[in-house]
């Protein structure tokens, strides 16, 4: 059974373009898990009128605390809406998807083969606009991961919207931190050095770049101060290591 994870606040511009390149690769006995941040657009609207059994919608409580932080905040909610799909799902094969990009014909498919062997599966991508076009200016070099926690930490090469897990994964990956900015680098280190992460170079997915995205990893955008950014791949370290030492998944 395929789970898809969708974290949704104020989507309608997108939204249906994605969930239509979804449930065309899914079976009767898939779901589509929607935990909606408060949207106040015609998301849930979108959502409900497929009259599809097969999505699911769930509503994400907000941390009030989160709300309050100056840096970091709206990665923080994205984390946290993603955590609350996930703890939902009820599939062998958990797929995190964002609600505004595409998925190609074949990526549930290809990657379900890979899960079979390895806890954690991410895709190549292509980027598109918000037309649908392809674009390549701006954009910095998606590098593979590694296993080594240090360079995932520099070079950022996970996205969650092109990742999917194995459910027995999540024994050792949830809960999220309290505070986490990154749930796929999360993710991506924890099962990269359990050895169980397999990269397929092939762009079974649509990258969508628009003015609204929250993850500025394919572009040069920062939107944190540099000081924040420091004591936070400290702190994120600390927490890694302290999660990879309990569940022991230290493998030399």
């Amino acid at each position: 059974m395929i789970s898809v994870c969708m974290a949704t606040y104020n989507g309608e511009r997108f939204i249906r373009r994605q969930v239509d390149s979804i449930l065309c690769q899914l079976k009767g006995d898939d779901e589509i898990i929607v935990s909606d941040d408060g949207s106040t657009d015609r998301t849930l609207e979108i959502l409900e009128s497929y009259n599809d059994s097969r999505i699911k919608i769930f509503h994400h409580e907000r941390d009030e605390r989160l709300l309050k932080e100056k840096n970091g905040r709206n990665f923080y909610l994205a984390s946290s809406n993603f955590e609350n799909a996930i703890i939902h799902a009820n599939g062998d094969f958990i797929f995190l998807s964002d609600q505004d990009d595409e998925w190609k014909t074949g990526k549930v498919e290809k990657m379900s083969e890979l899960l079979k062997n390895y806890d954690c599966v991410q895709c190549g991508c292509e980027v598109i606009d918000e037309e649908g076009r392809g674009i390549t200016s701006g954009m910095r070099r998606i590098r593979e991961p590694s296993r080594f926690l240090l360079y995932n930490m520099f070079y950022l090469p996970f996205m969650g919207c092109r990742m999917a897990i194995k459910r027995s994964a999540l024994q050792y990956i949830i809960p999220f931190p309290k505070k986490c900015i990154s749930h796929d680098l999360w993710m991506g280190c924890l099962c990269t050095k359990r050895k169980s992460f397999a990269y397929i170079p092939e762009p079974l997915h649509k990258y969508r770049r628009h003015s609204n995205n929250v993850s500025p990893s394919l572009s040069k955008k920062k939107s944190n101060t540099l000081f924040f950014m420091m004591q936070y791949r400290l702190s994120f370290l600390y927490l890694l290591h302290k999660r990879i030492v309990r569940k022991r998944l230290l493998i030399l």
